[in-house]
């Protein structure tokens, strides 16, 4: 089993506790967090032992995952590759590029494995695209969350870049423009975001954020020449809608008819996303293999994220 450590005992960092407790590939050993009582609260629950430094366990470690608010993501990570441990990075991935790139080439350097925790590309539904997405012409994306006040980040760089990452990928091209619109209605910064993308093939996307609705939303459409893709990530299920055209003969003469099908396909993959995040960090350690999300695509989505809020004025 892979030694593992937890550092940050916010929401995610107790996500990423529970799941990994239960994982048969991982030994979850540590918990850290500069306090104390924060980590033996979360490391009493999983028969870890709680540290206020990574300084105290970090040469126990076989791997880690790192939890922390995003401005100590970068220190955090480099002590930790340099160390010689694997490392999976909470979304974004550093706050700046260049710090990205610092950590990308560090782990290339020492041979370890980087991925960043983008949990929606594995949620089901997500995973099932590839089979299903060959020539897409528009991608919309619409996440919509209650206001929180925890969260001290702008929308793009806490809820849109996960969309930015997903689109990106279907693309499967480089942005080559990319306009945008803000507004500010509930904190300091950007409360509700649309993005307007053009990649260098053509396709198109319209990506919006928000944390001010009144409900979960997390919503993909992918129109295609054949067909038209529906995703409900929070259903975890997708919906393919075409349309089939025909034409007869009646006593009346030449008609035409336009058939409207739906199809629901079957998911291969299934269950929890994090589960699903951590099945694919412990089999790039164990098969030295890259990880689904690699750390130059969580750059990628940074800098995308990045030119969102750019764009935006």
């Amino acid at each position: 089993m892979l030694k593992l450590g937890i550092i940050g005992t916010g929401i995610m960092g107790a996500n990423h506790a529970r799941v990994a407790a239960a994982h048969p590939a991982f030994d979850l050993v540590a918990v850290v967090d500069p306090q104390l009582e924060r980590a033996q609260t979360l490391a009493d629950r999983f028969d870890a032992t709680a540290y206020s430094s990574l300084d105290e366990c970090i040469g126990q470690l076989d791997c880690a995952i790192v939890a922390t608010p995003t401005e100590y993501h970068f220190a955090t990570a480099t002590q930790l590759l340099e160390a010689g441990v694997h490392t999976l990075v909470e979304k974004p991935i550093t706050t700046t590029v260049d710090e990205a790139d610092e950590l990308i080439a560090l782990a290339a350097n020492r041979g370890l494995v980087l991925t960043v925790g983008h949990v929606e590309r594995f949620n089901p539904a997500v995973l099932e695209l590839p089979n299903l997405v060959k020539d897409p012409i528009h991608i919309t994306a619409n996440r919509v969350s209650p206001y929180s006040p925890r969260v001290t980040v702008g929308v793009v760089l806490d809820l849109m870049v996960h969309d930015l990452d997903i689109v990106a990928q279907l693309a499967g091209s480089t942005p080559v423009s990319v306009k945008s619109s803000t507004q500010t209605v509930r904190s300091d910064s950007e409360d509700l975001a649309t993005a307007l993308i053009t990649f260098a093939n053509g396709v198109t996307a319209t990506v919006t954020a928000s944390r001010i609705g009144q409900q979960k939303i997390r919503e993909i459409t992918i129109t295609q020449a054949e067909n038209y893709i529906a995703v409900d990530l929070l259903r975890q299920d997708v919906t393919l809608h075409r349309v089939d055209h025909s034409e007869f003969l009646s006593s009346e003469g030449a008609r035409y008819r336009q058939t409207g099908v739906v199809e629901i396909p079957f998911l291969e993959h299934r269950g929890e996303p994090l589960g699903l995040e951590h099945d694919d960090f412990a089999a790039a350690i164990n098969d030295g293999r890259a990880p689904r999300v690699t750390g130059q695509q969580g750059a990628a989505a940074l800098a995308l994220a990045l030119r969102v809020v750019e764009a935006a004025g």
